[in-house]
C-alpha cells in the first residue's frame, strides 16, 4: 500500500470537559476514497477539521505529506467575507486558473455574479462545492456535501466525485453516495475509530458483527466480575497485600465493563403521538393551478392522498415542492381548482430550515414550551430529562442554547418537538438533513409503523426508496406526475432517468379536461344541503363515540371479566369507525360539489 498523504494517530480532543476523541486514528493513501461514519455528536466533523488543520488536538500526531493540497468543505460554509460567488470560488486559485472557477460555477448553475449575502441555502452549498472542486486538491474533505442539494445536482456531484483522482474523506447521510464512492470506511464511536477496508455497502453488516463480538466479551466480563465479587465476600482471607491487589483488579474489571456497556447505551427512541381518528381521504386536489406572476409551479394537478399513503415529492430546487406542500396542507390557496382536506385531519410539520427553533432558547425550554420541566407527549406528560434521553441528549445539555447545537442535534431536537404533537398527517420537508445513519434508520422504522399519512419532500434517494409508497415528480412548466413505489421504482418506469432531469412535460389528459368542462352547474339539491348541514355534527358524535369505546377496550381485564361486553364493544367500535369514514367522505365530496357549483363549474 502507498504511503499515506494524511495520517492522524492517537488523536485526543476534549470538548466541554469530556473526551470527544480518545485515541482516534485515520489515514488516507493517494487517490483513496473513504467515508467517515458515526452518530451525530460523535466527533466526525471535529476529526475532519483537525485533518484540515482548522483546530489543534489536545494530543496525538498529525502527519501531512509535504506539498499536499487539502481542501475542506464544511457543513455550513461562511461566504460573508466575499462579495460575489466568483470571489469565493476563486480565492485559492492562481490567476491563470480563472477558467476553472468559471466553468465549475456554470456546471453548478451559478453565474459568478451572485451576491453572497442573498444566496439561498442550496446556492451557498453549490458555491462552496464549486470552490472545493475547482481547486483540484490532492485531498478533499467533504462534510455533508449533499445537504440542501436537489436530486439532479446530487446525481451530477456523484458522477463528478467518482471520476476525480483526488483522495477523499466524506461524511454523509446519503447512503447511495457512500455506496458509490467509498472503498473504505472509518467508524467513529465513543471517541475511537475502527476501519473496514471495504465499501460502505458492507459496513452495516460488519458493524453488527463487531457489536456482537463486543457484547459477547461484555458477557464474559460480567461472569469474571461475579467470580471476583464472590471471592471478595466468601473467599478464604489471605494476606492484606493480596486482598488489596484483588480489590484493584475488581475495580479495573468494573471500569472495563463500564466502557463496553457504553457501546450499547443511548439507543435513540422515536415514537410518534397519533391523533385519534382519520377518514380514508386525507387530501384531494382537483384541477389545481398555482403560479407567481408568469411562472406556473403547479398546473392542472389532480391528486388523491389516502390514509396511510407515504407520498414523496421530488424535483429540482425551484420547481415548487414547498409550494405544493403548502397547497396540499391548506396553508396556501390555489389560483385555480380546489383542495379539500379531511375534517378530522391533525397535521404536524417538520420544516427543512428548523425555523420553529429559537437559537436563544434552551434545549429544555424548547421541548417544554418554557412551561416548567414536563413535556406534553400526546396525551401524557413526561419529564423533560427523560424525553431528552430518548433523543440522545445528555442531562447536562438541558440548559444549552439551541444556537450552539450541531446541525444533527438541531435535527433531533426538531424531531422531538414534532413527534410529541398528536397527528394523523406528518409533513416532512427535507427531514434527513444533518441526521446520522442510525437516526435515519429509526425514523424510517417509525414511519413504517405510523398509521397516518406522510407527505415527504426529500432528495435522499435511499430514504425515498425505504419510505415512499409513491413519488410525485416535477416535470417542468408546472406539470407533476405520480409514480407508484419509491425513487428507484420511478427510475425503472422512466427508463433510468428521472423526468425532472430530462425536463419533459406530460401530455394533457384530454379525458380529464373534457370531464371537467362537462360538470353540472345545477344548485345543490335539498337533500344534499340537509346532509351538508347535519354531517359535521354526526362526524363529531362518531368521533366522541369512538373515543369512549376505545377507552372501554383499553381495560386489559375487560375480556376476562365480561367477554360479551368486550365482543359487543369491539363490534360497536368497528361499526363506528366505518360510519365515520363514510360520513367524512360524503362531507368531503359534498363540499367539493358545493364549491364547484358556486364557482360556476
Amino acid at each position: 500500500m502507498a504511503a499515506p498523504i494524511l495520517h492522524l494517530r492517537d488523536i485526543v480532543y476534549t470538548l466541554g470537559g469530556r473526551p470527544l476523541l480518545d485515541g482516534a486514528e485515520i489515514g488516507v493513501a493517494p487517490g483513496e476514497k473513504l467515508c467517515l461514519v458515526g452518530r451525530n455528536g460523535s466527533g466526525k466533523s471535529t476529526l475532519l477539521r483537525i485533518a484540515a488543520g482548522e483546530i489543534t488536538p489536545d494530543s496525538g500526531q498529525c502527519f501531512v505529506q509535504p506539498g499536499i493540497r487539502i481542501v475542506y468543505l464544511p457543513q455550513e460554509p461562511d461566504l460573508t467575507a466575499f462579495p460575489t460567488s466568483y470571489d469565493y470560488v476563486a480565492q485559492d486559485l492562481q490567476p491563470d486558473e480563472d477558467y476553472l472557477a468559471r466553468s465549475m460555477l456554470v456546471e453548478l448553475g451559478l453565474t459568478g455574479e451572485e451576491s453572497t449575502a442573498t444566496l439561498s441555502g442550496g446556492e451557498a452549498r453549490r458555491c462552496a462545492l464549486a470552490r472545493a472542486l475547482a481547486a483540484r486538491p490532492d485531498l478533499l474533505l467533504l462534510d455533508e456535501p449533499t445537504n440542501h442539494l436537489d436530486l439532479p445536482t446530487i446525481t451530477w456531484l456523484e458522477r463528478e466525485l467518482a471520476t476525480m483522482r483526488s483522495a477523499m474523506i466524506v461524511i454523509s447521510h446519503d447512503r447511495r453516495l457512500l455506496e458509490t464512492l467509498s472503498r473504505a470506511v472509518v467508524w467513529l464511536e465513543q471517541g475511537i475509530t475502527r476501519r473496514l477496508d471495504q465499501g460502505f455497502a458492507r459496513f452495516e453488516d460488519w458493524r453488527e458483527e463487531v457489536l456482537a463480538l463486543e457484547e459477547l466479551a461484555a458477557h464474559k466480563l460480567d461472569r469474571e466480575i461475579a467470580r471476583e465479587e464472590d471471592w471478595m465476600r466468601y473467599g478464604v482471607t489471605a494476606r492484606r497485600k493480596r486482598n488489596v491487589r484483588r480489590v484493584a483488579e475488581l475495580a479495573a474489571l468494573r471500569s472495563r465493563r463500564k466502557d463496553i456497556a457504553s457501546q450499547f447505551r443511548g439507543a435513540l427512541k422515536l415514537t410518534v403521538s397519533e391523533a385519534h381518528n382519520t377518514g380514508k381521504l386525507t387530501t384531494v386536489a382537483e384541477g389545481v393551478t398555482k403560479g407567481f406572476g408568469e411562472r406556473v409551479v403547479v398546473r392542472n394537478l389532480d391528486l388523491r392522498v389516502l390514509k396511510g399513503d407515504r407520498l414523496g415529492i421530488v424535483g429540482a430546487n425551484g420547481m415548487g415542492k414547498t409550494t405544493l406542500l403548502r397547497l396540499l396542507t391548506g396553508e396556501d390557496t390555489p389560483d385555480e381548482g380546489r383542495v379539500q382536506i379531511g375534517p378530522s385531519t391533525s397535521l404536524v410539520t417538520l420544516d427543512q430550515r428548523r425555523a420553529s427553533l429559537d437559537p436563544a432558547q434552551t434545549l429544555s425550554d424548547t421541548m417544554t414550551g418554557g412551561s416548567g420541566d414536563m413535556v406534553q407527549v400526546g396525551t401524557e406528560k413526561r419529564h423533560v430529562i427523560g424525553y431528552m434521553k430518548d433523543f440522545l441528549f445528555r442531562p447536562e445539555q438541558a440548559r444549552t442554547p439551541v444556537g450552539v447545537l450541531s446541525g444533527g442535534e438541531r435535527g433531533r431536537l426538531a424531531l422531538a418537538c414534532a413527534l410529541a404533537q398528536p397527528s394523523n398527517l406528518l409533513v416532512l420537508d427535507e427531514p434527513t438533513n444533518d441526521l446520522d445513519l442510525e437516526t435515519l434508520d429509526l425514523l424510517q422504522e417509525m414511519l413504517d409503523d405510523y398509521p397516518g399519512t406522510v407527505l415527504l419532500v426529500s432528495h435522499d434517494r435511499d430514504f425515498l426508496d425505504r419510505v415512499a409508497t409513491s413519488v410525485l415528480v416535477a416535470q417542468g412548466d408546472g406539470h407533476w406526475i405520480e409514480y407508484a413505489g419509491g425513487y428507484s421504482d420511478m427510475l425503472a418506469q422512466t427508463g433510468g432517468a428521472a423526468p425532472a432531469e430530462r425536463g419533459t412535460a406530460p401530455i394533457e389528459d384530454k379525458q380529464k379536461n373534457t370531464a371537467r368542462s362537462e360538470r353540472t352547474t345545477k344548485k345543490l339539491s335539498y337533500k344534499d344541503k340537509l346532509a351538508l348541514e347535519k354531517l359535521p355534527a354526526e362526524i363529531d358524535r362518531l368521533e366522541k363515540l369512538i373515543i369512549s369505546l376505545r377507552d372501554t377496550l383499553s381495560d386489559p381485564s375487560l375480556y376476562s371479566k365480561d367477554a360479551k361486553k368486550f365482543a359487543k364493544t369491539s363490534e360497536a367500535l368497528t361499526q363506528a369507525e366505518s360510519a365515520l369514514t363514510t360520513a367524512e367522505e360524503e362531507w368531503l365530496l359534498l363540499e367539493m360539489k358545493k364549491e364547484e357549483l358556486e364557482s360556476g363549474g
